[in-house]
């Protein structure tokens, strides 16, 4: 398989200009994967807490029950981070970096919630996009833990 080579790139590569401008349209709230959430939850029926300013930011929460919910894209959380990791072809130190530090991150989050007493849940983007009720029964299942120990 033969290559075009245009201005020291290949076809169909992208410029550092079109990568800077797609990274600069991620958002840290408001994604396609919470907004999918955000649906889930509301016809479940369950009032939840959007963003609250509290430590580990989760994208929901059910502050009565103390309920965390993360909707976490695998790209920024490292979901099959062994694998992906050597898929990264540009600026790779960078990328390696920033995601084990967000993965250590989460773990961090995780922990603390947990000592606090929170239940924490964090969900996959395919597990969101590919099946949001399953998602929903187990959001729903920890509801009815909290409530039985409450």
């Amino acid at each position: 398989m033969t290559r075009t080579v245009l201005k020291g790139r290949t076809k169909g590569e992208r410029t550092k200009e079109q990568i800077s401008f797609n990274m600069s349209r991620v958002r840290s709230s408001g994604s396609e994967i919470e907004k999918r959430m955000r649906l889930v939850l509301t016809r479940g029926k369950l009032r939840v807490t959007k963003q609250p300013k509290m430590f580990g930011r989760p994208d929901f929460v059910l502050p009565r029950m103390k309920i965390a919910i993360f909707c976490d894209s695998h790209f920024w959380h490292g979901y099959r981070w062994k694998t992906k990791q050597r898929e990264i072809r540009r600026n790779r130190a960078f990328w390696v970096h920033k995601i084990l530090g967000n993965m250590r991150r989460d773990r961090i989050v995780n922990r603390r919630l947990r000592r606090d007493g929170w239940i924490v849940l964090r969900f996959w983007e395919h597990q969101i996009l590919r099946s949001s009720e399953a998602c929903l029964l187990k959001v729903k299942r920890a509801v009815s833990e909290r409530k039985k120990t409450a």
